[in-house]
């Protein structure tokens, strides 16, 4: 049992996305926004998580468990406020626990350094402690009153009087609780309100009634940023692909137009990466040091080994393994194969379910012909071997080390170690053919 339970409310349905995916479930930088929440808090230290989803939300449950496999899933079955969210998973709270942080699963920008910083709050003795912000424009958000170091409480817009609208520091909804004390706070919560719900910022109130300490910590406005409409994903994203460049550029990768690079936000990239103009990151990919990738390359699920060359214009599919000094030029993709060092594939090829040996080189206009409308077949591709331009490599199907295939060929069968492989119509002459075509003209007009 760990000391600190994160509970994530990821209940929201949000209408304004206009569409029949969770709002939880956009993706931000190719992962789920309730997927970085969550890994956000595994990132805070050893802790406990439990993830309240709506009614019938399975996919959202699905998603938490596979972001963190051994966090609870409890169920909000109707949707009566922040606290009665929190309640939902009121069995996830042990005594063991001795801080309790609530946090929102369409905030993909929160950081383990953050929460670490709202644990911390509470281990200075904090019953209560409010994660704020300083808004830029505070209109609309909740107001943090302050006395000194101590928060005195949380003003709806609404209700605050003229002194408490200038107040700039805002509540950003995360709070971290004291654990033993935490259920407590909340059972009282009433719903004597307009909506009938009830709501998770008046334990703020109930626990200074009891002698408890309340605090504040402040943390960037874009940082607890909810997302609730497509244009707020936009901008996250937008945030979000900020940051991830940043630290690959402080990581010691060069960026020649960072603002026109896509990151996922598992991409790995070494030192001394080189990526050119408007270059895209799917999830999965692992770039080694020394690597240079040209403008308009598009990679996933891939492994580039270093000293490669990849693009301009190159696609890299799920399954890609690229060996040390490896060359992929303009126009050509690769999906599921293994090339090995020194393999070439420069120019509009195709090479996909294939193995290509060390130093292979593979000529323009290639395709491994993978498929036969039933299954896919593998093509090997032997050390050193030579493919000729505008060659086809029907699948199963084996160059040997060290064979040629002649250019224009359709290769259906083996190719023997150091053979030359030629599959195509012979070469025809008709000598005097165009004298005789322009006379045939000319009788004809």
């Amino acid at each position: 049992m760990a000391d600190t339970l994160f509970i994530v409310l990821a209940a929201g349905e949000g209408t304004r996305m206009r569409s029949s995916l969770s709002k939880v479930l956009h993706r931000i930088a190719g992962r789920e926004m309730v997927a970085h929440v969550i890994a956000a808090a595994s990132g805070a230290g050893e802790a406990d998580i439990a993830v309240v989803v709506g009614p019938d939300r399975e996919d959202v449950a699905d998603c938490a468990r596979r972001t963190a496999p051994g966090c609870s899933v409890h169920v909000q079955a109707e949707r009566l406020g922040t606290a009665h969210a929190v309640l939902a998973a009121r069995n996830a709270v042990k005594p063991d626990h001795k801080r309790v942080v609530v946090l929102f699963g369409d905030t993909p920008l929160m950081t383990s350094q953050t929460l670490e910083k709202m644990c911390a709050a509470v281990d200075s003795g904090a019953s209560v402690a409010v994660l704020g912000f300083e808004a830029e424009d505070p209109t609309g958000y909740g107001r943090l009153v302050m006395r000194g170091d101590n928060l005195v409480a949380i003003r709806e817009h609404k209700d605050a009087s003229a002194d408490e609208l200038v107040i700039t520091r805002c509540n950003s909804g995360v709070m971290a609780f004291n654990g033993p004390k935490m259920l407590s706070l909340l059972e009282r919560i009433g719903n004597d309100n307009a909506k009938g719900e009830y709501y998770l910022t008046e334990a703020v109130e109930i626990a200074r009634a009891d002698g408890g300490k309340t605090v504040s910590e402040l943390a960037d406005e874009a940082e607890v940023g909810g997302v609730n409409d497509r244009i707020q994903l936009a901008a996250t994203e937008s945030l979000m692909q900020q940051r991830l460049r940043h630290a690959a550029m402080a990581g010691g990768v060069t960026m020649t137009d960072p603002a026109s690079v896509t990151l996922c936000h598992d991409t790995v990239l070494g030192q001394d990466v080189i990526l050119g103009p408007n270059v895209v990151f799917g999830p999965g990919v692992r770039i080694d040091g020394g690597v240079r990738i040209e403008a308009f390359c598009h990679l996933e699920g891939c492994h580039v080994s270093s000293g490669a060359r990849i693009g301009p214009f190159a696609r890299l599919r799920p399954g890609a393994h690229l060996g040390e000094c490896t060359k992929i030029g303009n126009f050509v993709e690769i999906k599921n194969a293994d090339l090995a060092a020194g393999a070439k594939v420069n120019h509009l090829s195709y090479v996909g379910d294939a193995t290509v040996g060390e130093n292979a080189n593979v000529g323009a206009g290639t395709i491994t012909c993978n498929y036969d409308g039933h299954s896919k077949h593998r093509t090997s591709i032997g050390a050193n071997a030579f493919i000729g331009s505008n060659s086809s490599l029907v699948a199963p199907v084996t160059i040997s080390d060290g064979a040629y295939v002649g250019s224009g060929s359709v290769i259906t069968k083996d190719v023997p170690p150091g053979a030359l492989a030629i599959g195509r119509g012979r070469q025809v002459e008709m000598p005097g053919w165009v004298a005789m075509r322009g006379s045939k003209d000319k009788s004809d007009s």
